[in-house]
């Protein structure tokens, strides 16, 4: 899968090249930020006029890490969708995702954007513990075995910015998994308080790369 192992507290863990998390002894698959609903929002509300094709792009990848992974969980780490307004998927695209959970146990956590599709089945959380790890949106300074996202992390190499997971041995915190998401530069002092020292970054691309954080 061109993924990148790594462990949080004792758990086997793989940084996949999409963005997507995988554990691979629970079969369970986590994305964070998917921001479905963007360019809808966006024009909804005056702002810029972006191409209306990231909902079908971004189901597209989840659509494949879930077959590829053969995940029977999966973890949709908050902001999901870009506001309330934006869960009202057209029907090709809702039909999709409720194939996509078909079978599976599909959880929303909670984000800052949305408080969760409510309408589209799934369990809704507010943060959730499976064995070592605490699944939430936004990282709480000094826990362990925590994996969050909302930070959008992007790490610069070669002059170019690249969604990365930033992770340590306390934590990881997951790229933006949406095709239309900004990112936060993984030096800045608000992410960088948030881990050790040696932390790692983990890029995404044709295969995760990891690198010095």
């Amino acid at each position: 899968m061109g993924g990148f192992d790594f462990d949080l507290q004792g758990v086997r863990l793989t940084a996949l090249p999409s963005g997507a998390l995988f554990w691979s002894a629970e079969a369970l698959l986590v994305v964070s930020d998917l921001h479905l609903g963007r360019s809808e929002r966006y024009a909804r509300r005056g702002g810029a006029l972006i191409p209306p094709y990231e909902t079908v792009d971004t189901l597209a990848r989840l659509d494949a890490d879930l077959d590829r992974t053969g995940a029977r969980t999966a973890i949709c780490l908050g902001d999901s969708f870009d506001d309330l307004a934006a869960s009202a998927l057209p029907e090709a695209d809702a039909l999709w995702l409720a194939r996509m959970k078909a079978g599976r146990r599909w959880i929303w956590i909670a984000g800052n954007h949305d408080p969760g599709p409510v309408d589209l089945g799934g369990e809704h959380l507010a943060e959730l513990a499976i064995g070592p790890l605490t699944f939430r949106h936004i990282a709480l300074p000094g826990a362990t075995g925590e994996v969050s996202g909302h930070y959008h992390p992007k790490v610069r190499l070669a002059g170019q910015a690249r969604p990365a997971f930033l992770t340590d041995h306390a934590r990881v915190i997951l790229p933006a998994y949406g095709t239309y998401t900004g990112g936060m530069a993984a030096e800045t002092p608000e992410l960088r308080a948030l881990f050790a020292e040696r932390a790692l970054a983990v890029l995404t691309g044709q295969v995760a790369r990891p690198v010095p954080f």
